[in-house]
């Protein structure tokens, strides 16, 4: 994480026309417990509310909500299957299961022994499934994405792979791996880890720049700027992906017409990324991702192929508000590692770089949660010892489109976004083009939890949201706390009508 300087006196994010405080937040580091027996909590009405969360008006949606489980061991990623299952990968516990939404009934597919997981952001991440499945064709494949480390025994040497395997109805289990791409870059923070099969049949991968130049990876260096040369690629030597969004084939190979960059064609599709956990198609084939700031600048992105999106050097807008790249791996005389960690403050030694310094071309946020002024304060009261939760972002943390056609009405060309903060799901309305936003954005279904990920029902009038089993969040009432309503749970809000 860039640090931040606070050069003033303290504002009031009301003062400057932002929704709400909120901020990035790291996963917690405690194992989950083992699965309780599936929990159906009883249901009760929910009224979306206006931005800002403000009060329902009226011929707004309501929702009937209610827990469908909970204690799962972190779950990552969820799914809605041509089954009719819910799928999901437990991050901790290494493990994809299936989830009969009706009465929570949870049945393992697989438990993936090879994943190593430290208590970090490591584990079993990603999940996709072939849109052919089911279809007769005899593609019932299952792609997911786990951490492993390539030298067991001799230290932590992390790494990250995609595998494919085929699903068997009659044993209801995965079996059939494939790895389709090995040796990708993996950490303990920011894997990023979205998979995405898009209308291309292409494979869709977001890789973060693993955490470097923050907190026990300061030393490292950010690398989302950092281009494969072609001897890389030849050598399938992966380490450039950091910070990056891939596109692949389904069998891990470079499609032909992937941009080419620097001179090179690889499985980069675009750069400069710090940690985009969303990823999503839209009309008109559009992508969009969405991914962590700092201290403040969260974005929302449209994604094309070949473009910077200008991490380390800008977050957000590149406005020289709030944020500097202090390159705490460059840090001289005195070395990088004979320093302290501080996140407000670097020392002299490190160097220090405004977002106006940085002159290579690149594309900058449809939208920010939130951009504030240089003098920020970012030492809220509020959140006392956890100050990073009153930090002004939202930690967003999965990202989904909302076609047009049946569903909820109103709801057509949106984007919908889990949040880590605030405990809500934020709606964001796109431009007839697709290529900018209108309005701002909504907070739906507050509760006092670490929001995940989404998947809908077909007719796209159910929503099922998978929430962390443990962690710091502010819920929908401001503040820090560590006490979560429902911890590792799948809640489901289903649409009732308007008022």
């Amino acid at each position: 994480m860039s640090l931040f300087i606070s050069r003033g006196l303290a504002i009031t994010l009301a003062q400057v026309g932002l929704l709400t405080v909120a901020s990035w937040s790291f996963i917690g580091c405690n194992d989950a417990e083992d699965l309780d027996d599936p929990v159906g909590a009883e249901g009760q009405a929910v009224v979306v509310g206006e931005p800002g969360g403000g009060g329902p008006a009226p011929g707004e949606a309501t929702f009937a909500s209610r827990e469908i489980l909970r204690n799962l061991s972190y779950p990552m990623r969820i799914v809605w299957g041509p089954d009719d299952h819910l799928w999901l990968t437990e991050r901790t516990a290494k493990r994809v299961v299936r989830v009969r939404p009706e009465d929570g009934l949870l049945k393992p597919a697989i438990t993936i022994t090879e994943a190593f997981q430290s208590g970090g952001q490591d584990g079993v991440l990603g999940l996709a499934l072939h849109p052919d499945m089911f279809k007769g064709m005899g593609r019932e494949y299952v792609y997911v994405s786990y951490t492993y480390d390539i030298d067991p025994g001799e230290g932590v040497d992390r790494r990250t792979k995609i595998r494919r395997y085929k699903y068997d109805p009659a044993t209801e289990t995965l079996g059939s791996p494939v790895d389709i791409i090995t040796g990708l870059p993996g950490s303990n923070d920011h894997n990023s880890a979205r998979i995405l099969i898009g209308p291309d049949y292409r494979i869709y991968y977001t890789i973060g720049d693993q955490g470097n130049n923050q907190f026990d990876r300061k030393c490292l260096p950010i690398r989302a700027q950092e281009l494969p040369t072609a001897a890389q690629v030849a050598a399938q030597d992966w380490q450039t992906y950091q910070g990056k969004i891939l596109r692949m084939n389904l069998d891990g190979s470079i499609p032909k017409d992937n941009p080419v960059i620097n001179g090179v064609r690889s499985h980069v599709y675009s750069y400069g990324h710090r940690n985009p956990q969303g990823l999503t198609f839209g009309r008109g084939d559009k992508l969009y991702a969405n991914e962590h700031g700092p201290k403040t600048d969260d974005e929302l992105n449209f994604i094309e192929p070949g473009k910077n999106y200008g991490w380390p050097h800008v977050a957000g807008y590149q406005d020289d508000q709030a944020y500097t790249y202090d390159n705490w791996s460059a840090s001289s005389p005195a070395s990088c590692e004979s320093l302290f960690w501080n996140d407000y403050m670097a020392p002299p030694s490190v160097p220090q770089q405004e977002e106006s310094a940085f002159t290579t071309p690149f594309k900058e946020p449809m939208l920010t949660f939130y951009t504030v002024p240089d003098n920020y304060n970012f030492f809220d009261p509020a959140c006392g010892f956890l100050q990073y939760i009153c930090w002004p972002t939202v930690a967003p943390s999965s990202l989904h489109y909302y076609p047009a056609g049946f569903g909820v009405p109103g709801w057509e060309n949106t984007l919908l976004m889990t949040a880590l903060k605030e405990g809500a799901l934020f709606q964001v309305k796109l431009s007839p083009n697709g290529k900018s936003v209108v309005g701002e954005p909504i907070a739906l279904f507050p509760t006092t939890n670490r929001y995940r990920d989404l998947a809908m029902s077909p007719d796209r009038r159910t929503f099922y949201i998978i929430t962390d089993t443990a962690g710091n969040t502010s819920g929908p009432n401001g503040g820090a706390t560590t006490a979560l309503e429902n911890p590792g749970a799948i809640l489901e809000f289903k649409y009732t009508g308007s008022n």
